[in-house]
């Protein structure tokens, strides 16, 4: 029996079991249309911050779950720059943010064109503009010519956890590879996503950065199930969430003889939940566009305009009105103030639980 997967003898032919995924498969479809539909009523301003926002969380959760920490700053003002948005942002981005950025919004943006070879190694040239990770020199813009494990432990205790395609077989998989995702197939790009993504890391053709350029390779297919460069939801923060599943599932399935059921469903479920976490946020977005509609000629100082804003962006923990005052750099009788002028206005309510000290919410409308 074939230790991993690419040793079996019908490598590279996946299998799995359509009547497994066909239920979690039309839910995450669903959502994906939901989604989409929802997007549609929003104006095109709300529209573009949406997606600006959710470009950048993907592309810092993404490098997040392999331990590097982009400044999200940085990161939004690389991604407006590109996309031509009039939104403020720094003058100066690091380069390694530049990369990133260039590598998910040519996965996203270009959806329709073909993932050739060339096009995939300069998105691992722009992952590694100094030609090292970290410390380490690597080979960059290129295919590993050195074998690869992945291992945890102590010098001389290391795990091994997965040992990739040896270096002398990685041209001709990822030719493989790159001729099935090139091909026309009768295969949706959702379940394309998941299996391109387990495929590449299979193979783990780069010294290093194999596990952002997947996530892109997914992203780029399921720009293609949305039929939209724009993106409303992030698979990349979802993965994070979940990160030690993800090897988990990732370790289990690299031993399989071909069936691939189990990832298949992991990955399917994954993206449940970020187009659910989405909906969530896209449903507040909607609320807060529909408030400031209906009290667009309401009068209200500046203070409050923020911290209502603030209340429908996630407040953590309770309203109370020593944080208005803290948070908007005011005396305690003018934040009380302000608190019952929203409360007269029938736009706060004192929360009906209570407590030992008073605090505030949102009036439900």
């Amino acid at each position: 029996m074939a230790k991993y997967i690419y040793d079996s003898k019908d490598w590279p032919q996946f299998s799995w079991k359509e009547v497994e995924i066909n239920a979690i498969f039309g839910e995450v479809r669903h959502l994906q249309g939901l989604i989409l539909g929802q997007m549609s009523t929003l104006g095109f301003a709300k529209k573009e911050e949406f997606n600006l926002a959710t470009l950048t969380l993907d592309i810092v959760r993404s490098s997040e779950i392999e331990g590097e920490k982009l400044d999200y700053d940085q990161v939004r003002s690389s991604i407006s720059r590109r996309l031509g948005l009039s939104v403020a942002g720094l003058d100066s981005v690091s380069r390694n943010v530049e990369g990133v950025v260039d590598m998910i919004l040519d996965a996203t943006q270009n959806h329709g064109n073909p993932i050739t070879k060339n096009r995939l190694l300069g998105w691992h040239a722009a992952l590694f503009p100094t030609r090292y990770s970290g410390m380490l020199k690597i080979e960059v813009g290129r295919y590993r010519s050195g074998e690869m494990q992945i291992v945890s432990g102590a010098m001389g205790k290391e795990k091994v956890h997965f040992e990739a395609v040896p270096a002398n077989r990685v041209e001709k998989e990822m030719e493989l590879f790159l001729n099935w995702l090139n091909e026309e197939q009768a295969l949706d790009p959702v379940i394309k996503s998941a299996i391109a993504h387990f495929w590449f890391i299979i193979i783990h053709p780069f010294d290093d950065g194999n596990g952002r350029i997947a996530r892109a390779i997914s992203d780029f297919w399921l720009a293609r199930a949305d039929k939209s460069s724009e993106r409303f939801y992030s698979m990349s923060s979802q993965i994070l969430v979940e990160r030690k599943k993800y090897y988990a599932i990732l370790q289990q399935v690299q031993h399989s003889q071909g069936d691939i059921t189990d990832w298949i469903i992991w990955f399917l479920e994954c993206l449940k939940t970020a187009l659910l976490e989405s909906i969530s946020t896209l449903k507040n977005l909607l609320k807060k566009a529909e408030f400031w509609k209906i009290h667009e000629a309401t009068r209200l100082n500046e203070r409050q305009r923020v911290m209502i804003n603030k209340l429908f962006d996630g407040f953590e923990g309770k309203l109370q009105s020593s944080k208005w005052a803290k948070m908007t750099k005011c005396s305690s009788d003018t934040a009380l103030r302000d608190l019952k002028d929203l409360i007269e206005k029938g736009i706060l309510c004192q929360d009906p639980k209570g407590g030992r000290s008073t605090h505030y919410e949102l009036v439900e409308f």
